[in-house]
């Protein structure tokens, strides 16, 4: 290994890190590199390198001199393509993807698969790799410090980011970093009269495999600060705050760590950081700080952010509408499964009586629900209709809910508006009507007759709307302030199926 990789200060100025990726690797056969020679590069296929140096000498091992001379050459001429000035920006790791910097991008655009046009719109696939192995991180004011970043997981207002923490080029720690921007808790603090300062706590839960769900060990306040460099308020709680024995931190770094520093340490989260594959779901809630800076006086009434009324739906009664089927969940939920598979079918349904409808409305029974004993029915005579909530707290982004929705004939989901969120129906089996606001969709008119007497839309009185046909294949969509309901007649034989995504337009 070169010298100099052991003596690495704040002034080095350090390229990015190399990982050898299987495009890369591809990359070497237009380059005229016989295939004996790509073959025998496979074992550093993943494996990091500090620099093009390190990476030399890592091929250097499995190269003969013959077979290195060229490939030296072959990386040579990509570090003088990288310079020129009609190159795009990111160093001299064109083809070898970096964690930490922008080579992952480049890497990818080698790949003649990913830069195909007809697959230009599935770059949205690859979005997170693209941006967060880039990103401005904390201790990257120092280039001794560079970030693999793992995993990333979202929710409107926040990201939850896995990484390792490489020091001179030497693995030092696993971290988690969370960033917040703070729309919504903005708002509650303006309702309020105030301003948010530079600084508010997150509540933290983890959820590890090695230890029982709502462990209090794994829960903990931790300060977040604003970062100007990322708009939003930001920690990153790293496994260790100490020094390799051998080393010591950049200077330019130091004071970022500490008790309640953009950089801490949480003893009790060490187990939990220690095997980042087993940190499996974090729970956060987010609110102002108890100090009002720089006056320092006492907030008595601080605002939150816990997902506001965020609840989601589990079938543990029969009865429809039962309270006991909505949970409070109190905090956003991250998972880090990366994967589900579930047979909608064989979810339970919760149901519902008269779903999103006024008494005023002409479909509204007011029949008793039967007794729970008589079992999970869905009934249109009593106006009594199934969901079944496919995923909900799992969804990132703005997503609220995936779930089918059964009517069986005779049944009616109410006319409602949505506002501040969207919805898209899709029907998937059975035949029946949709009620539509007259004007959400303007080629309605005259193609769809007005329905008459207007429909009694869920809290807002008689709207005028469509009424549209659906069948298997018919999408509706409908954005903030749109209008819809769906009708199985009661003259059906079939229950009436569709899917729907709900999410929050903001």
């Amino acid at each position: 290994m070169d010298p100099r990789l052991n003596a690495v200060n704040d002034d080095a100025v350090i390229p990015v890190r190399y990982r050898l990726t299987r495009p890369a690797l591809a990359a070497l056969r237009p380059a005229g590199l016989p295939d004996a020679t790509r073959d025998k590069l496979e074992p550093l296929l993943g494996r990091p390198f500090p620099d093009r140096v390190a990476f030399l000498a890592g091929a250097a091992t499995l190269l003969s001199p013959a077979e290195l001379d060229p490939f030296r050459d072959f990386l040579a001429g990509r570090a003088a393509d990288r310079s020129s000035p009609a190159a795009p920006p990111g160093g001299d790791n064109l083809d070898f993807a970096a964690p930490g910097g922008e080579g992952a991008e480049a890497a990818a655009a080698f790949n003649p698969n990913y830069s195909a046009p007809w697959n230009q719109v599935f770059k949205i696939v690859f979005f997170p790799d693209r941006i967060y192995h880039a990103q401005y991180l904390n201790a990257t004011r120092s280039p001794r410090y560079r970030y693999n970043v793992l995993e990333v997981r979202g929710r409107a207002d926040f990201l939850v980011l896995k990484a390792e923490v490489y020091l001179d080029g030497k693995f030092l720690c696993n971290a988690l970093r969370l960033e917040y921007r703070a729309g919504r808790l903005g708002e509650q603090v303006r309702e309020r009269g105030r301003l948010l300062g530079d600084e508010v706590l997150a509540w933290v839960e983890l959820r590890h495999k090695g230890r029982q769900d709502g462990d209090p060990r794994l829960m903990r306040y931790v300060k977040m600060f604003y970062d100007a460099y990322v708009n939003a308020y930001q920690v990153e709680v790293w496994g260790t705050l100490e020094a390799p024995p051998t080393g010591s931190h950049s200077f330019k770094v130091l004071d970022q760590m500490g008790l309640h520093k953009p950089i801490t340490f949480v003893p009790e989260f060490r187990p939990a950081l220690r095997d980042l594959s087993s940190l499996v779901e974090v729970r956060l809630a987010f609110r102002e700080t108890d100090l009002d800076r720089p006056l320092n006086y006492r907030i008595d009434n601080p605002g939150w952010d816990n997902d506001y009324t965020r609840s989601h739906q589990e079938p543990r009664h029969a009865a429809p509408n039962s309270p006991g089927n909505t949970v409070e969940d109190k905090n956003y939920f991250v998972d880090f499964q990366r994967g589900w598979v579930i047979d909608a079918n064989a979810v339970p349904p919760v149901l519902y009586q008269n779903a999103m409808m006024e008494p005023a409305s002409p479909d509204f029974r007011p029949v008793p629900v039967p007794d729970p004993g008589e079992g999970r029915a869905m009934d249109g005579g009593r106006n009594v209709m199934g969901m079944r909530w496919v995923i909900q707290r799992e969804l990132g982004g703005t997503i609220v809910y995936f779930h089918q929705v059964e009517l069986p004939p005779g049944a009616v989901e109410g006319t409602h508006q949505h506002v501040g969120s969207e919805e898209l129906y899709y029907f998937t089996e059975g035949e029946g009507v949709a009620y539509v606001g007259d004007g959400d969709d303007p080629t309605m008119e005259g193609k769809y007759d007005l329905v008459e007497p207007a429909p009694e839309v869920y809290g807002l009185g008689p709207k005028p709307c469509r009424k549209v046909p659906v069948y298997p294949g018919i999408t509706i969509f409908t954005k903030s302030g749109g209008i819809h309901g769906v009708r199985n007649p009661a003259t059906n034989t079939k229950p009436l199926k569709f899917v729907a995504f709900g999410y929050h337009s903001s």
